[in-house]
C-alpha cells in the first residue's frame, strides 16, 4: 500500500485561475491537483489533496492526517498563515513532516503577510514558485520520508 501524504489549502485557493492571476496564474485549483496526483505518483505516494474557507475544518484534517499516520502533509495555509494559532497548534502534533507552501513570495509582499504561525510547525517552506512549487514540495517530502523516484 502506497504511503499517504495530505495537501491542504486554505481560503479562496478554490478561485486559483481567476483570483488575481498577475499574481497566482492561471492554473486551477483542479490542475494543481492533477500536478500533485502525478508528481506524487512518480515517488509511489498517495495523495489526500483538500480545500476548505474554513479554518476548523483545516484543523480536522490535520488532525485525520495525525490519526492515519500519513507520511507527511503539506499546507497552503493561505490567509491562515498569519492568523490561525489553531493550525499551528495542530500541526505541532504531527510526527511527520510538514511543508508550508505559498504559490507567491509572502516575503516579497505586503508586511502583515510576512509573518507566519505556520512555519514554525513545518520542517521546510516552499515560497514563489508559482504552482509548480506544490511539485518541488512532494519532490522535497519525498526525499524526507525516503521515498525515491520510479
Amino acid at each position: 500500500m502506497a504511503k499517504i501524504i495530505f495537501i491542504l489549502n486554505g481560503p479562496n485557493l478554490n478561485l486559483l485561475g481567476t483570483r488575481e492571476p498577475e499574481k497566482y496564474g492561471t492554473a486551477t485549483l483542479a490542475e494543481v491537483e492533477n500536478l500533485c496526483r502525478a508528481t506524487a505518483k512518480r515517488f509511489g505516494l498517495a495523495v489526500e489533496f483538500r480545500q476548505s474557507n474554513n479554518e476548523g475544518e483545516l484543523v480536522n484534517w490535520i488532525q485525520e492526517a495525525l490519526t492515519t499516520k500519513a507520511a507527511g502533509l503539506i499546507i497552503n495555509p493561505a490567509a491562515y498563515t498569519t492568523t490561525s494559532i489553531a493550525i499551528l497548534d495542530a500541526l505541532l502534533m504531527m510526527k511527520a513532516p510538514v511543508i508550508e507552501i505559498h504559490i507567491t513570495n509572502i516575503h516579497a509582499r505586503e508586511s502583515f503577510r510576512q509573518n507566519s504561525y505556520v512555519s514554525k510547525a513545518a520542517k521546510a517552506v516552499m515560497a514563489g514558485f508559482g504552482v509548480e512549487g506544490y511539485a518541488l514540495a512532494i519532490a522535497g517530502l519525498a526525499g524526507m520520508i525516503g521515498a525515491k523516484e520510479k
